[in-house]
């Protein structure tokens, strides 16, 4: 597969519905994978898959699908070769690709097989960058920033749908090269997770200090930042534009209360 515009390529925008959160425990009960190229749809494809096991409560309170709904579906295993060769010899396309490719990898693999090989794109690294300072990063949030009509939130075809659409609506923001995206893509995602990291470290750290202080300080703290990076620990905090950091923690989430 070789490809030097990204917007001309054939794209696999993929996204899972889930028992739970944790790949090697939990199941896929909905995939959705849509082919994309230069902004059009080309393709829809989504199934309903028994996961084997009771649907969660909150699962079917967030995405509508109840234990009847997959009951006399297939499983995975039945599935397994039409999804890998709907992703295959193409650009696939997550938004948060690690959660999409952890499940859909670890389904892959309790049957012999593995995700294909090739590029993959995160709409989320670059909204996170693009959209640094408005607001949520969840899907949905992201989507009607960029005026893109929303279509069932948390149903696998409508969410992938959305996702290649913030990925093309970026267009203008992002190299023309396929090769200088990934690039990029890998650049902004471990400077997002070192942000994350240092920001976990020094709020643990303080933490720490707080717990073993005999009583509160009453001098006054600085607001301002304590380094390049924008961070300034004690009673009030600076993280970029967002004074609160835990508020910046979760703006960059992609979803409160689900993995989106």
């Amino acid at each position: 597969m070789t490809y030097e515009n990204w917007f001309d390529a054939e794209l696999a925008v993929v996204d899972v519905e889930t028992t739970g959160l944790d790949a090697s425990s939990e199941r896929i009960i909905e995939i959705g994978i849509i082919h994309m190229k230069a902004g059009e749809i080309l393709d829809s494809w989504g199934q309903l898959i028994d996961p084997k096991r009771p649907i969660p409560e909150e699962v079917t309170k967030l995405t509508g699908i109840s234990q009847s709904d997959v009951e006399g579906k297939p499983f995975f295993d039945q599935i397994a070769a039409e999804v890998r060769s709907r992703m295959e010899g193409r650009v696939c396309v997550a938004y948060n690709l690690s959660f999409d490719r952890g499940f859909i990898t670890a389904e892959l693999e309790r049957v012999g097989t593995t995700w294909p090989e090739g590029p993959a794109l995160d709409p989320l690294v670059f909204a996170r960058e693009i959209q640094r300072s408005a607001g949520s990063k969840r899907l949905t949030s992201v989507a009607e920033r960029l005026g893109i009509e929303l279509l069932e939130a948390h149903r696998a075809v409508d969410d992938a749908i959305i996702a290649g659409k913030v990925l093309y609506a970026f267009r203008e923001q992002l190299p023309e090269r396929l090769e200088d995206l990934i690039q990029l893509q890998q650049q902004w995602a471990q400077q997002q997770e070192q942000q994350m990291a240092t920001w976990r470290r020094r709020r643990r750290s303080n933490d720490e200090d707080s717990e073993n202080s005999e009583k509160p300080k009453s001098e006054p703290v600085s607001t301002t930042a304590a380094s390049d990076e924008k961070i300034a620990l004690g009673p009030a905090y600076v993280y970029g534009d967002e004074p609160d950091p835990l508020r910046f923690l979760f703006k960059q989430l992609p979803d409160a209360g689900s993995r989106r």
